[in-house]
């Protein structure tokens, strides 16, 4: 691949990278809690539905923290263009790549 034909290809990729502002890490998950006691819902077996974003950081620390069923669409877009944005920029790392060696 030509030089031009790199460049090109790296222009259209940089063009579909997602907002920045709309970009979140972590993982989406859907658990059921359950009460002690008290609880006639709990009691039954059912628990109680809950969505929570679960971020991890170096060292082994997880971070959890619960939605509302509300915004679980637009958490689950942000992760997605989290996802979107890593492999594009491995892409464009790769046609940089290219452009550095010699022809």
């Amino acid at each position: 691949m030509t030089q031009s034909k790199i460049i090109h290809a790296r222009s259209k990729l940089v063009a579909k990278i997602p907002p920045a502002a709309e970009i979140l890490r972590g993982s989406l998950l859907h658990r059921h809690v359950r009460h002690r006691s008290g609880c006639t819902v709990c009691a039954n077996g059912e628990g109680h539905p809950v969505w929570v974003l679960a971020i991890s950081y170096p060292g082994g620390r997880t971070k959890q923290i619960g939605l509302r069923p509300e915004i679980v669409p637009t958490v689950q877009q942000w992760l997605d263009n989290y996802q979107k944005l890593k492999a594009t920029l491995e892409q464009i790392c790769e046609f940089n790549h290219q452009l550095l060696r010699p022809e």
